[in-house]
């Protein structure tokens, strides 16, 4: 049962604004046809959004003998304890409904010779039970056919080149959505008026310096949100994929969960698999324990190889194509060579606290996707839940949306105002962020890489100056960071060396404010009583 209170549901009059064009946006778009919406996208449709990306699929319980009962316990499992299990119930239980539908908008998912879906298993899960298109190119084939399915539908305006960078407040809910625009190489920033505003934006990723992510998954939202103050939930819980491609790109070409899957194994430079020795699930244990396993063998200089040599072997090429063409890039042949690989940031847990309907704690404020956090995740994702979680919140955004908007008159966004940054100033600042979160607030965690990871982003963010965009990410960093310190224990995608065990009495979800004077302020979770039979929150300093 979770604390978080959600805001009330009711819309303003006005435009309805999804902010983000991934998959829970451009979802919950078509969900809302046919009333009018408006699309932010800082980048053309198509680029930019980590959805494209995702390679494994969308888990959901459509196999013959699976159930939703099943996969929301695989999913508790995987979280480490602090999971809200009636949310991960009710995500289950609409997967299959969220996987006719996107069939329905075009999706060609695979499917076996009796037209029965092509389903694989991934880390922790207990089933085969994700939906997969050509092997790895599930995020890319969805998003193609929703962005026709978007470019078809009359009642959906995409603002492409639009960055949003705060949110505007009328007596304390929403009413727009202040964004970036160049012009001629100017910039401004003007206000877009909105009776209901979504956040879909995706996660943090780029805010480290070894990646899977796209440059533009920077987590502001995540600061803007809680400058207007909404509520944020578990931001310290990173997953980092275990088997990034350490080849030099930046993001790192991820080699999908789905190749271990299908038999691939990690060695060291010695030919040692040595994930036998951590974990009896080896390759196929959660994700925090595999990419410990992965750091520990690369800090040791034995390195980490994925081997795909003997499985999927010879298949590769057509079964993994999307991996096979960035190991080709690197001059890599996976039918006869290992595969560097190292931990990469890859998904956030936390995010923009939200409610089974996407509601935030400010009215007139919806999120959906990685941006926000459900409770569905706690610590750590089950493999192919993300999209999963996307498109199920994206269209409960919609219809919670539809059941009370009102429309009203469209107003005239404000006047335009001069926006000046230095391009050099924001890129330096950037690295010392990637730096600093990477070295300190990565895999393995403690007190005093924290603090100094603290010290860095905040003279970052005192010589952002007037850029909104920098001290927006340095605010996401923050709280990432400022959360992990705040946990003095081991949970999940979560490991501090200097707590390194779990401890019961933090079994329990993290959420933080920003004070107008922008201070972080923690509220702790009181249990439940016989006098008060729920969870409160109340608040203590960070």
């Amino acid at each position: 049962m979770s604390p978080f209170k959600s805001a009330t549901a009711e819309p303003g009059r006005g435009p309805i604004v999804i902010v983000g064009a991934g998959l829970a946006g451009l979802f919950a778009a078509l969900k809302l046809a046919p009333l009018p919406v408006t699309v932010i996208a800082a980048a053309p449709l198509g680029e930019g959004a980590s959805s494209i990306w995702a390679q494994g699929g969308v888990a959901a319980a459509v196999g013959d003998g699976d159930t939703a009962a099943a996969h929301a316990a695989d999913t508790i499992a995987a979280g480490a304890g602090i999971v809200d299990a009636a949310i991960a119930m009710t995500i289950a239980s609409e997967g299959r409904a969220r996987i006719l539908d996107l069939s329905d908008y075009g999706v060609p998912f695979d499917r076996g010779d009796a037209g029965a879906y092509v389903l694989s298993r991934e880390a922790a899960h207990n089933a085969n039970r994700v939906v997969r298109v050509s092997g790895d190119r599930a995020g890319f084939a969805i998003m193609q056919a929703l962005i026709a399915r978007v470019r078809a539908t009359p009642s959906i305006e995409v603002k492409a080149g639009c960055a949003a960078v705060g949110l505007a407040l009328d007596e304390g809910r929403v009413a727009g959505v202040r964004v970036v625009k160049v012009r001629d190489g100017v910039s401004t920033i003007e206000t877009l008026p909105a009776g209901a505003v979504v956040l879909a934006t995706g996660g943090v990723g780029s805010l480290y310096g070894v990646t899977t992510n796209p440059p533009t998954a920077r987590g502001e939202a995540i600061a803007f949100a809680a400058r207007a103050g909404a509520v944020i939930a578990d931001a310290e819980f990173v997953q980092f994929h275990p088997t990034a491609l350490d080849v030099g790109m930046d993001p790192a070409p991820l080699a999908t969960e789905a190749l271990r899957g299908e038999g691939a194994t990690l060695v060291n430079r010695h030919g040692h698999r040595f994930m036998l020795d951590v974990d009896a699930r080896a390759e196929l244990a959660p994700r925090d324990i595999v990419a410990r396993g992965v750091a520990a063998q690369i800090k040791s200089g034995a390195g980490a190889f994925l081997d795909c040599r003997t499985k999927p072997g010879a298949h590769f090429p057509e079964t993994f194509p999307t991996v096979d063409a960035f190991c080709r890039q690197a001059g890599l042949d996976p039918v006869r060579d290992l595969l560097p690989v190292a931990p990469a940031a890859h998904y956030h847990m936390g995010g923009v606290a939200n409610d089974v309907n996407g509601r935030t704690s400010i009215a007139g404020l919806w999120a959906a996707g990685e941006v926000a956090s459900t409770g569905l995740h706690g610590a750590n994702r089950l493999a192919s839940n993300s999209l999963l979680e996307a498109v199920v919140i994206g269209a409960r955004v919609a219809a919670d949306i539809q059941a009370r908007w009102v429309p009203g008159a469209v107003a005239a966004p404000a006047d335009a105002v001069p926006f000046v940054w230095d391009g050099e100033a924001r890129a330096a600042g950037l690295a010392t962020v990637r730096g600093a979160m990477t070295e300190h607030v990565g895999v393995i965690r403690d007190a005093a890489g924290l603090k100094t990871a603290l010290g860095a982003i905040d003279r970052v963010a005192r010589a952002a100056g007037g850029d909104v965009v920098l001290a927006n990410m340095a605010l996401t960093a923050r709280l990432i960071a400022s959360s992990a310190l705040a946990r003095r224990e081991s949970r999940g995608g979560h490991w501090r060396s200097d707590f390194p065990k779990a401890d019961p009495s933090q079994a329990v979800r993290s959420f933080v404010q920003v004070t107008a004077q922008g201070e972080i302020e923690r509220l702790s979770v009181v249990a439940p009583t016989r006098r008060n039979p729920k969870p409160i929150l109340v608040r203590t300093a960070v």
